[in-house]
Formats: C-alpha cells, sequence, structure tokens
C-alpha cells in the first residue's frame, strides 16, 4: 500500500525521439543519430566527445567519466540513442553524461509510456523502484477498493500523450480522497477525546474576577466571548484542545491568564510554553503583574537561564509551590517536572511540532490544552485541518489600538526614509529597521543585520542605535530589548526575530528592507510591534526594484488592509498556505500527493463530503480512513 501511494514527483517522455534539429536549452529528451565523430580531449581535465547525427542536425554527448570499453564501443559509424538535458555548449547543443545505448541497426522500438522519476533513498534507486511498482501494480486488486486505483496507476505510468492536465487530473482525484480521508481522521480523534478523563476545573475562588477588576482596562466583547468558552471547557471532565485565533494585538495573552488562574484555584499547575525567550520573557512579565498580586506565583524556564536560578524554578515547579511555569523547549525537557500540570498554553503553535506539544502534554495526566496562534488561518482551512479541535475567535481589537499607515517605497528613495526616521528619533519617538534576507540561514541574516547597523550609525550620527539578532546569545537579546523598551536605544536594527513577542509603545515607525522576501502573514505579524502607543504610526516597505507582478499584488494588500483574516484569504490566494499552516502543514501531515497551495479549492467540499459520510455512510469513511492512515492516527492530542 505505501508503495503505491509513493508517487513520482515527475515524468520522462522517453515514448518518442526529437529531431536533433528541435532541441531546445533546458529540454529533458530522447534523441537519436549516428555517431560521426569520438575523440578525446586532453588538458586540465579529460573530456570525451561523440558527435551525433540524424541528418538534420547534429548534438555533442559531452563524458567527463568514461572507460577505454566504452570509447571503443561507441565508434564512428555505431547509432545511440541517448536521453539526457539539453544543454548549450561551445560548439552548439550537447549533452552531458546522458543515459545512452548503443545499436548496430536502428532500433524501432519505444517506450509505450511515460517513465516515472520517484523520490528516492539510499539502497532504493529508480531501476528498483519501478521494478517494485510493476509488481505492486500486477497484484489482483479487489473490487471497490477505498483507494482510487485507476488514478494512482494511471501516475505511475502515465500513458504515450498523457498532458499535464491529465496528470494533474489524476492528481485532484487522488488529493480529494486523501483531504477527506484527513478531515476524517481529525473527527475520529476528535471522537477519541471524548472518552479521554482530564481534571475537571470548575468555577471555583472566584478569583478571575478579581483580576477583572484590577486590570485597568476592559475586556473586549470577543475577549469575554472566549474566556468563558474556555473556562467552560475546563469545567469539564473532557480534555479542553481549543485553538485560539487572534489576530496581532488582539489580546490572547489575558485569556490564557484567566485560564491559569483557573487551574490555580484548584491547586493545579498551568505550563505557557512560547517558541522565543522574548516571547517568553513578555508573557513571564504579563503574568507575573495579573497573577502575583492574587497569590499565585509564577516562574519563568528558559535554556538561557543560570544554573542556580533554573534549579530552584525546577525545585518550584516539581513540589506544586509554583503553579505557573512560563518558558520555551526547556518545559519539556526530561529534567523538568511537574507535581500536578493540569493545563498546557502552547503560543504560536506553528512553530512547534507536534511532538513537541505532545512531550509537554505528557508532563501531567491529560492535562487541558489551550493552543493559540497570531497567524490568522482562512475558515475554509481551520475547518478541514484543525477539525479535531474546537475553535475561538478573537475577532475584535482592543479600543485604541492605532491603525498603521503602511506605504511601498522603492529602495532607490532610502535617503528619504533616513529623513523620516531623523525626524521620528529626534521628536522623542522610537523606530525599527528590519532586515531580510532570502537565503534561510541565521548567520546571513546576522551579516546582514550587522552590516545594516553599521551603515545606519554613519547615516544617522548622535542617534543611541541598537542591534538584534538570532545569532546572539539569549541574554545579549534580552538586555537589548530592555534597553530599547527603556529608550536607551533610540532605533532598533533587527531581523524576523522580532515578529513576535515585542511590545514597546513608543515605537511609532518600522523600515522593512526587501519586504518581497517574507509573506504577508510574516509582513503582518512584524508591522504588529507597532502602533501599540497613542501615536500614528508608519510601517515603509522599503522593496527592491524591479519589483516581480506578483511581489506588488502582495504588498498591495498589506499596504490596503489592516485585518489578519483578509490578509491570510489574499495570502492563500496569492501564494498557497505553506507560511499560513506553518509545521501542521510541511513536517506533521505529510500529504503523498495533496498540495494545498493546488488544492485548497476542494476544502468546502472536502469537509461536505466529509461529514455526509459520517452521517450516511459510515462504513465507508471508516475503510477511506483506513486505506489512508491505516491503524495510525497520530496523537489524539496535538
Amino acid at each position: 500500500m505505501d508503495l503505491l501511494l509513493h508517487l513520482p514527483h515527475r515524468y520522462q517522455d522517453r515514448t518518442r525521439i526529437v529531431p536533433l534539429r528541435a532541441l531546445r536549452v533546458g529540454q529533458e529528451c530522447l534523441v537519436q543519430g549516428q555517431v560521426t565523430d569520438s575523440r578525446i580531449i586532453r588538458g586540465r581535465r579529460r573530456n570525451w566527445l561523440v558527435v551525433l547525427n540524424d541528418g538534420e542536425g547534429a548534438l555533442t554527448l559531452r563524458f567527463f567519466h568514461f572507460s577505454q570499453r566504452q570509447v571503443e564501443n561507441l565508434k564512428i559509424g555505431r547509432t545511440a540513442r541517448c536521453f539526457g538535458e539539453v544543454r548549450a555548449g561551445p560548439t552548439g547543443m550537447e549533452m552531458a553524461h546522458p543515459e545512452y545505448r548503443d545499436y548496430a541497426e536502428p532500433p524501432t522500438e519505444l517506450e509505450a509510456r511515460l517513465t516515472p522519476v520517484y523520490p528516492t533513498t539510499k539502497g532504493l534507486g529508480q531501476t528498483r523502484l519501478r521494478a517494485l511498482v510493476a509488481q505492486v501494480r500486477a497484484l489482483d486488486w479487489p473490487q471497490g477498493s477505498a483507494l482510487p486505483l485507476e488514478s494512482l496507476f494511471l501516475l505511475h505510468l502515465p500513458p504515450a500523450g498523457a498532458t499535464d492536465d491529465d496528470i494533474a487530473q489524476a492528481q485532484e482525484r487522488i488529493a480529494r480522497d486523501e483531504l477527506t480521508a484527513y478531515y476524517l481522521v481529525m473527527r475520529f480523534r476528535q471522537s477519541q477525546r471524548q472518552s479521554q478523563q482530564a481534571p475537571p476545573l470548575p468555577q471555583a475562588q472566584q478569583l478571575g474576577r478579581t483580576l477583572l477588576e484590577h486590570l485597568g482596562f476592559q475586556l473586549t466583547r470577543a475577549q469575554r466571548r472566549v474566556v468563558r468558552e474556555v473556562l467552560l471547557d475546563l469545567a469539564q471532565s473532557r480534555p479542553m484542545l481549543r485553538l485560539l485565533q487572534g489576530d496581532v494585538g488582539s489580546g490572547k495573552t489575558v485569556v490564557a491568564a484567566f485560564a491559569a488562574i483557573r487551574a490555580a484555584e484548584h491547586q493545579a499547575q498551568t505550563a505557557l510554553m512560547a517558541p522565543t525567550e522574548i516571547l517568553a520573557e513578555q508573557h513571564y512579565l504579563s503574568f507575573s503583574s495579573w497573577l502575583t498580586p492574587l497569590g499565585i506565583p509564577v516562574a519563568m524556564l528558559t535554556g538561557g537561564q543560570g544554573k542556580a536560578m533554573r534549579q530552584r524554578t525546577l525545585e518550584g515547579l516539581a513540589s506544586g509551590e509554583t503553579l505557573v511555569a512560563v518558558g520555551t523547549h526547556a518545559l519539556f525537557q526530561q529534567a523538568t517536572a511537574f507535581d500536578n500540570l493540569a493545563l498546557t498554553i502552547v503560543d504560536e503553535q506553528h512553530r512547534f511540532g507536534v511532538h513537541q506539544r505532545m512531550a509537554l502534554r505528557a508532563k501531567g495526566r491529560t492535562p487541558h490544552q489551550l493552543i493559540m496562534t497570531a497567524t490568522p488561518i482562512p475558515r475554509t482551512l481551520t475547518m478541514a485541518l484543525y477539525a479535531d479541535m474546537d475553535v475561538s475567535l478573537l475577532d475584535e481589537l482592543p479600543p485604541g489600538r492605532q491603525p498603521i499607515d503602511t506605504r511601498l517605497v522603492a529602495a532607490s528613495r532610502r535617503d528619504e526614509v533616513l529623513a523620516r526616521i531623523a525626524k521620528v528619533l529626534d521628536a522623542g519617538q522610537q523606530a525599527y529597521w528590519v532586515c531580510t534576507l532570502i537565503e534561510d540561514s541565521d548567520q546571513l541574516y546576522a551579516e546582514s543585520a550587522e552590516t545594516t547597523w553599521q551603515r545606519l550609525r554613519a547615516q544617522l550620527p548622535g542617534r543611541r542605535i541598537g542591534l538584534i539578532h538570532g545569532r546572539m546569545k539569549s541574554e545579549e537579546k534580552a538586555a537589548v530589548m530592555a534597553a530599547f523598551k527603556a529608550g536607551d536605544h533610540q532605533l532598533l536594527v533587527a531581523t524576523t526575530v522580532i515578529e513576535v513577542g515585542v511590545d514597546v509603545p513608543n515605537a511609532s515607525l518600522m523600515v522593512i528592507e526587501n519586504p518581497e522576501r517574507l509573506g504577508l502573514a510574516q509582513l503582518h505579524q512584524l508591522r504588529g510591534r507597532i502602533g501599540r502607543g497613542t501615536r500614528k504610526s508608519y510601517c515603509i516597505l522599503l522593496y527592491g526594484t524591479p519589483l516581480r507582478e506578483v511581489s506588488r499584488a502582495r504588498l498591495k494588500v498589506i499596504r490596503e488592509s489592516q485585518d489578519g483574516f483578509h490578509i491570510a484569504e489574499q495570502d492563500l490566494a496569492l501564494r498557497g498556505p505553506g507560511e499560513i499552516l506553518g509545521t501542521r502543514q510541511t513536517g506533521e501531515t505529510r500529504f503523498r500527493v495533496a498540495d494545498l497551495a493546488r488544492h485548497a479549492h476542494l476544502i468546502p467540499e472536502i469537509i461536505q463530503e466529509g461529514q455526509r459520510l459520517l452521517t450516511e455512510a459510515p462504513e465507508e469513511a471508516e475503510a477511506l480512513r483506513l486505506a489512508w492512515a491505516g491503524g495510525d492516527v497520530g496523537p489524539v492530542s496535538v
């Protein structure tokens, strides 16, 4: 079954011979001709050159590694049939190291089908894979299989003349089944969760009401609604698994605080896990200010802590004295033990893999789970890919949040941007300058930020300019952020490490260099670092030229909208959902055929079909689920 679902990622067309006069650079094709020249070129690197001629054109075959036997066999006058990629050479079209066979007489037979090219692994090459798939196809498959066999067989061996549309249609038919099966797996997980037992946390001392009276601000209607949903879940003996979506600045942290208070009222512990130490520090400060006056001890646990402090924190958690722990990956390490963990909260959940979240969950006895994200996920994707979770939505920003004026500025106008920054800094406000690089390398990000930092110090003399990037030590980053928040730094040059968890109300200007290199969701997150005070804030997208049309369209979306959910929908339409879904798409679901960048339009009918199967044809639903997932449906809770 696994082999049948191990599908080719591309095809080679060996069903026809391409005339040599019709070859194009970059084309991968089958050619045939008579050898008219064969010679070895000696120099710094030996080359064996063979010239083919089919009467209408010529092609050079170039070999860097060859044996004397090959040279003797492929001699002038022989016919050769070759498959490879055409490239431009010093004397015309050529192929380097093509697959080839030589003949005394030209053969007439050709492949009847396209040749599949599979993803391979060590010890299992193309030839072996093709042979194994042929054996699987020859098996006596039962009628009424839950797998779309006809489409699968077509994808393994498309007939000669099969078009890209034929292959895409077969892929879509299989993707439809796969996505439906995935939806059924999620619903199966949800039903399994109904039978699990978690410690119920009903209303007790009403410490939450005390916090509400002393917050210093009014909760929005959306916050009040979501708090009620969460607290109602916590009161049940069924473990909560709730996804809390909220746009940048919508107030997810205070919702989490009310949940932690409810657990503390029962002398039960809460663990809040954040992806970075900066964000963990932010949450720790907020929770401490809200919960400590209520008599609820809060501690922080990160990898960057000193040994003595870390040991005290671990002892407090193990004894049960510490009721709330805020931290990073350190929370689920082997050395960390809880006395009575009843609630886990995961912030920016897409930055953690399912096994990391499960490792934290395993620290308790089936604890309740609240999973938060500030990356808005389009509703249709949420309904399918998070069908095992209950979903809450903070769709209202707190009053007083300032709309951000976003402007697109070409890099050629950099001097104007510098003048604007100088004016803002001299007026007593603060600003960010965000550096991006297309390469996925912390070191390169750091070099880019450091270069920019040095340049800006020269261009803006007399101003206090700080620097933060991912390769700095945790304590260094914490010190820089503390200095920026205190106003010691007027301008902060940063990488996307500031995407989450930074709250400096006095920062009213952000410059994002090369924004075309980032996704809309990430740009929206970065922009959310400003607009937190009373002053009007501005975000300048300093783009490189020339700007491609698709990049211009994406930046137009971020310029015209402040609505994270609208931006997410547009991101989905323009570039697919990879970034929106994070590791849940790339590292956890492991779709074999479905590609949400191409098949997201199927989701509404997938949900409808999945619900129909569950209510009208449960046996068919179970067969489809088992065909794709077998007995392994993954962790019940994610």
